[in-house]
């Protein structure tokens, strides 16, 4: 379960904000879309399933098989629950505070 004190890696971050940009959740496949769309970085789709997976251990997304009507392969459709969505926040708001200093935000170098 996660909890105040994890850190979500980049990927994380990325596969979360894409699944929450889906309204209705997604499978790996609309994910890997919504990533390449949003970012134009191509990512594996493996990559995308290994971070879900390891999202839903931490209970920041879930799942649930859905059956597409008219028959055809079941797919694993994944939501972002509120825990991830608190977890988040939590990034965003630690990277403000880091960027939160006037040489940062001048842009100016060593």
């Amino acid at each position: 379960m996660g909890d105040a004190r994890e850190y979500l890696g980049e990927f994380e971050q990325v596969v979360m904000l894409a699944l929450g940009r889906l309204p209705d959740g997604g499978y790996g496949a609309e994910i890997h879309g919504e990533i390449l769309d949003a970012t134009g970085r191509d990512v594996s789709i493996p990559s995308v399933y290994v971070t879900l997976k390891r999202l839903e251990r931490k209970a920041y997304v879930s799942s649930r098989t859905v059956r597409p009507e008219g028959g055809g392969r079941a797919v694993r459709v994944y939501t972002l629950a509120s825990s991830g969505l608190e977890a988040l926040h939590r990034s965003r708001d630690l990277f403000e505070r880091l960027w939160d200093s006037p040489r940062l935000r001048s842009g100016e170098g060593s």
